[in-house]
């Protein structure tokens, strides 16, 4: 993420995102495990200009040849996946104390699922929350599709206040994306307002992937003196004296609780669980979380 982070321009910065995917991310996952997604199928189903990304080994040269064009040959696929991206933008995700902000990790996992899916003709959509209204991006196909979504979600305005319901997009999720697939929650799950039920009622349908966003100083604070605590939704300050002991310690206690309480939350709605956190290395842990799924199938 350090790489990504480093490039002023915002399209170089995405270019740079979607070559960490492509060239890292889906290189380590190549090999002995068995697809995240249906392969193509074998049979004959015509050709296309070859797009950066592409595997060679699919070039078919007669075509290239007539042509004057580097072109790949296609197949029917077995069946199409369509994946649908649901990303939190509440205002607790413009926070960040180590690598990069909470943001910038879910505008990761977006490119991750996004390019690691949108291969052999499967779609792509997405429904962005934030507290000014939810938009939808409708399914589409190819890489094009994937970095215009990137650019939406990365574009989106900084310090919005008011809240996200997480269970109302969820269910908006549920109605709009009727053809079964892939559902992947990019969130930071701080909302209170009872999700568990309507991701529940997503997994009886489709295959939903919770990625939980963190950040190592929500689960402990520092003994740093007297400390304004805003919260960035509502506006609300407080006053806390962070070198009492006994404070920290209650602190951390509640957030193991919540935490917990999220694990267990996406667990019952019958979801898998993917947690990135600013202060660690998120290529490792989405490999780590595909080859574990990938192992179970």
């Amino acid at each position: 993420m350090t790489e990504l982070l480093s490039v002023g321009s915002r399209e170089a910065a995405l270019r740079q995102l979607e070559l960490l995917v492509n060239r890292k991310l889906d290189g380590l996952l190549q090999g002995e495990h068995l697809g995240l997604v249906p392969g193509g199928g074998s049979d004959f189903g015509g050709g296309r200009l070859y797009e950066l990304g592409d595997d060679v080994r699919r070039m078919d040269w007669n075509l290239t040849a007539r042509s004057g064009s580097p072109h790949i040959r296609t197949t029917i696929a077995d069946r199409e996946l369509e994946t649908w991206l649901v990303v939190d933008g509440s205002a607790s995700l413009d926070f960040g104390t180590a690598r990069c902000e909470k943001r910038d990790l879910a505008l990761a996992a977006v490119a991750a699922f996004g390019f690691l899916t949108a291969r052999d003709g499967n779609r792509v959509a997405a429904v962005l929350a934030s507290p000014g209204g939810n938009q939808v991006i409708p399914p589409r196909t190819g890489r094009d599709a994937v970095l215009a979504m990137l650019r939406r979600v990365e574009r989106r305005p900084r310090g919005e206040e008011g809240a996200v319901s997480l269970a109302e997009v969820l269910e908006r999720t549920r109605r709009t994306a009727r053809r079964r697939g892939l559902i992947v929650v990019i969130s930071d799950l701080l909302d209170t307002g009872g999700w568990q039920r309507a991701l529940s009622a997503l997994s009886s349908r489709h295959d939903v992937v919770v990625t939980e966003i963190r950040d190592p100083r929500e689960a402990e604070m520092p003994p740093v003196g007297l400390l304004m605590l805003v919260d960035p939704e509502t506006g609300r300050r407080l006053e806390v004296h962070t070198d009492s002991p006994k404070l920290r310690a209650r602190f951390a206690a509640a957030a193991t609780q919540q935490r917990d309480g999220h694990r267990r939350a996406v667990r019952a709605a019958g979801a898998a669980h993917l947690v990135l956190s600013t202060d660690r290395d998120w290529l490792l842990d989405v490999v780590r979380f595909v080859a574990q799924r990938r192992r179970l199938r």
